[in-house]
């Protein structure tokens, strides 16, 4: 196949929408398959085989790393000259629908488009303080969401939330954990030493001995929550945890000063990594005891995977994309309640006093992650340009891009739930 993504979002920024497109580039190029990508300037011409071409953008406010990226004249003159089979938007919200225009009004007709969903932005404005605009979000994306064939989305949880929203044609696009570089076998004594200062130095010092570390991986901003985890821990005994924190983010000085500067009530004791990327990152996982995650806006959280393979039990809350992830009790704990800081806090806390019962989720939690492999997951969006090209090429769909996709010929969604991790 010849294969054209058109993306908002692209290295060397860090996210779950670039890994996801990083991972899927990398299979394309080993099963052969030809690809052009659009998206913000990165520097780089080429990636894992795929053809690169970058454009400029208007830094976001809320997010200066993130722009809002233009349309360049030489990308139209380059999606024709590519001749893509199937063109995949990502994300659509403002470059994405600028290629739809373009590929409505300059490509043949018969070249099927499809798009994925990867970030709850209607979500996101509410913690923006924006709530006003979330319904405004929700048409906008439905409507960019509407002139393509199949929808793919991460998660069981997000596909029932978008088909709630008016989305249609959703398909699943799930992920995958590298379960060689994310393991428990990376465990660092010395690591956690320069953590937590007292941590034993023999591996044959029992849990029961050890200061808990507890570890949030993620950006460092309020639409992940951040704030029910840090209130939570305030009020926790710190002779028996230790939070790490490991990212970045524009909320990150505001966290310093309220949390962590000399002048705050009640100074947290926290360990700010910074962004960690590959065995630095499986390292921290490893060392690890309890993966806290607060979040409320995931449609997957791939963190939340590649903490479960380190062998880390999950602390998390019952919402979209997490749910799908952690059994309560099982592998993890959730709590029912987005804003409940003292039951969130009763959650940390019997992880930490019970290393048992911590230990034993931890290892339900790896024996999981186990079922989620990245070459089955890519295998899904794969499917969804194969069905894509032949629903266009036998004309079950309207040969050109429309705002109604119920002329569509299949409304099913051939990655079920029940075929969710199916190879």
């Amino acid at each position: 196949m010849r294969v054209a993504i058109v993306t908002e979002n692209w290295l060397p920024n860090v996210n779950g929408l670039v890994n996801s497109l990083a991972r899927l580039l990398e299979h394309l190029q080993t099963e052969g398959h030809s690809v052009l990508l659009l998206g913000p300037e990165s520097g780089m011409t080429h990636y894992a085989g795929a053809e690169i071409l970058g454009t400029y953008g208007i830094p976001f406010l809320p997010y200066p790393e993130l722009k809002l990226n233009l349309w360049r004249p030489g990308f139209t003159e380059r999606l024709l000259s590519f001749a893509p089979q199937v063109i995949h938007v990502a994300d659509p919200v403002w470059l994405g629908p600028a290629a739809l225009w373009v590929i409505q009004r300059y490509l043949p007709k018969n070249i099927p488009v499809v798009a994925s969903y990867h970030t709850n932005l209607a979500t996101y404005c509410h913690h923006f303080g924006w709530g006003w605009f979330t319904p405004l979000m929700w048409r906008w994306n439905q409507f960019c969401h509407a002139q393509c064939l199949y929808t793919a989305c991460p998660s069981p949880s997000t596909k029932r939330m978008l088909e709630h929203h008016g989305f249609e044609n959703v398909r699943l696009w799930p992920r995958g954990v590298d379960m060689a570089l994310f393991s428990p076998t990376h465990r660092s004594l010395e690591l956690r030493e320069q953590w937590v200062g007292n941590a034993l130095k023999s591996q044959c010092n029992s849990l029961a001995n050890q200061k808990c570390v507890l570890l949030y991986v993620g950006r460092i901003s309020f639409e992940k929550n951040i704030g029910l985890l840090l209130d939570a821990y305030k009020q926790m005994d710190h002779t028996k945890c230790h939070l790490v924190c490991v990212g970045h983010g524009p909320a990150f000085e505001d966290i310093q000063h309220r949390y962590c500067d000399n002048g705050a009530d009640n100074v947290l004791p926290i360990t700010f990594t910074g962004y960690l990327q590959g065995k630095d990152l499986a390292t921290a996982y490893a060392s690890a005891d309890v993966f806290a995650f607060p979040s409320t806006t995931e449609t997957f959280g791939q963190v939340i995977l590649e903490a479960m393979a380190s062998a880390l039990p999950v602390v998390g809350l019952d919402a979209e994309g997490i749910c799908d992830l952690i059994d309560h009790d099982h592998c993890g704990l959730l709590l029912d309640t987005h804003d409940d800081v003292l039951g969130y806090k009763r959650l940390l806390e019997r992880t930490v006093n019970q290393h048992v019962e911590r230990k034993r989720m931890g290892q339900n939690a790896l024996a999981k992650s186990k079922s989620y492999t990245w070459r089955a997951a890519m295998n899904h969006m794969v499917n969804v340009y194969k069905d894509a090209i032949g629903d266009q090429s036998n004309g079950c769909s309207d040969t050109s891009l429309v705002l109604d996709r119920s002329s569509h010929c299949d409304d099913s969604d051939s990655g079920v739930e029940e075929d969710y991790l199916s190879k």
